[in-house]
């Protein structure tokens, strides 16, 4: 089998573990995938580009952002075996207001909507594939969400890394502290408290 039917069966077992595709449609998702190799600091997509795609990441480091009154905003970070894209531009095919770069060397498979949409349309094992991308998307943001609307500083910190400790392990601090909505010094307090309690 090929590296790309290989990664293929990987994005499907990660995006619907509860559903096996037929090898037959693996083989259709596995022809519509193509790898890109970005060094550290290589744009993926910038402001005013359109997102044609779906990014699955093989390897390496995502970060989406977007500039307000000058400032550098964190708007999503992603690692190895999670999926980026930007929603508005991907759906109403317009101009994003994100950019998305490697902070690593990184390796990303894309996904062309075009031709996602047009097996879909044939395709029941494609379209709940497919569906499972912006469902999965969906609870992502949802539990952002939730983390910066209802939770303390310390609270945002230690459910990041429960629930992405590869984000507080690769991740500088600088862009932790924007994804999370806090100032560097909050940051650096949030994690010196949660040091001393952890040593208790």
């Amino acid at each position: 089998m090929s590296i790309q039917f290989d990664i293929a069966k990987q994005i499907i077992a990660e995006t619907c573990p509860n559903r096996k595709l037929k090898l037959e449609n693996i083989r259709l998702f596995a022809d519509i995938i193509q790898p890109k190799k970005y060094q550290k600091g290589d744009i993926i997509l910038n402001e005013g580009d359109i997102c044609n795609c779906l990014f699955y990441i093989e390897k390496g480091f995502i970060r989406q952002h977007y500039l307000k009154h000058d400032k550098d905003v964190i708007e999503h970070l992603a690692c190895e075996k999670d999926v980026v894209w930007c929603i508005d531009s991907y759906f109403n095919r317009e101009p994003t207001h994100l950019m998305m770069d490697a902070v690593e060397n990184s390796v990303l498979w894309e996904i062309p909507r075009d031709i996602m949409e047009e097996l879909s349309d044939a395709n029941g094992d494609i379209a709940y594939l497919y569906r499972s991308f912006f469902e999965n998307s969906l609870m992502l943001s949802q539990l952002k969400a939730d983390i910066l609307r209802f939770e303390s500083a310390n609270d945002r910190y230690a459910r990041l890394q429960q629930h992405f400790p590869e984000i507080t392990r690769r991740a500088p601090l600088t862009m932790i502290a924007s994804y999370l909505q806090m100032t560097l010094e909050t940051l650096s307090r949030v994690r010196a408290s949660i040091a001393n309690a952890e040593s208790k």
